[in-house]
């Protein structure tokens, strides 16, 4: 009898990068200096796929079944994940700094080393919401291309050339990332919810505190 796949606790996934692969990213987090990986797992990536729109809830099913039958390749599936997310960050951190030039060549080859690797189907599927997104479904390796979405997400960033409009959230403690889209170019936080609310409550305090003048 097969062994049934555990089920695992874990951060909530949070979508607020505008982008798929910029979510991809925020996964490996540090709200308020306390690290926290979403995807510590490989249980956990299926999830976060799952949770955005990258796979369906069947899929998930199956993929955490073979997970079980098929720990090594579960575990080979979190390392490529985890690499494929080392090369994005670098990217996003320092993809326009003094050493630009060899992160991206960096960060270029390692998608293309993914995108070279990858065979299946590329597919458009609907939604739940009434909308559309598209999925990979690969051929034969099971675990194969669950990266592949998230790459090709960054691929169209590069290609539309969005590198510019990607800022790190104004809060210092917050190390998430989210591409600008407002007209002004004006957008600060990562979250208005959280890191925006909490920069007005610190403001609020400070000006409280200052003396008040004859």
């Amino acid at each position: 009898m097969p062994q049934r796949p555990r089920q695992e606790s874990g951060p909530e996934p949070v979508f607020i990068g505008g982008r798929l692969w910029l979510d991809f990213v925020n996964t490996d987090d540090a709200r308020l200096g306390v690290r926290v990986d979403t995807i510590a797992s490989f249980e956990q990536f299926v999830r976060w796929l799952a949770a955005a729109h990258v796979i369906d809830a069947e899929r998930a099913a199956a993929l955490l079944r073979r997970a079980a039958e098929q720990p090594s390749g579960a575990t080979a599936a979190l390392v490529e994940t985890r690499r494929v997310r080392a090369a994005l960050r670098a990217l996003v951190e320092r993809g326009r700094s003094e050493t630009a030039e060899r992160v991206r060549d960096a960060a270029l080859a390692e998608i293309n080393r993914v995108l070279g690797r990858s065979v299946g189907t590329r597919r458009v599927e609907s939604r739940a919401d009434g909308g559309y997104v598209r999925s990979f479904v690969p051929v034969g390796d099971v675990f194969g291309g669950l990266v592949i979405p998230v790459v090709e997400s960054a691929v169209d960033s590069l290609v539309n050339d969005e590198l510019s409009r990607i800022h790190r959230c104004a809060d210092r403690r917050c190390p998430r990332h989210f591409i600008d889209l407002t007209r002004s170019h004006t957008r600060r936080w990562c979250d208005m919810r959280t890191c925006g609310n909490r920069a007005k409550a610190q403001r609020s305090r400070q000006q409280g505190r200052r003396p008040s003048r004859a």
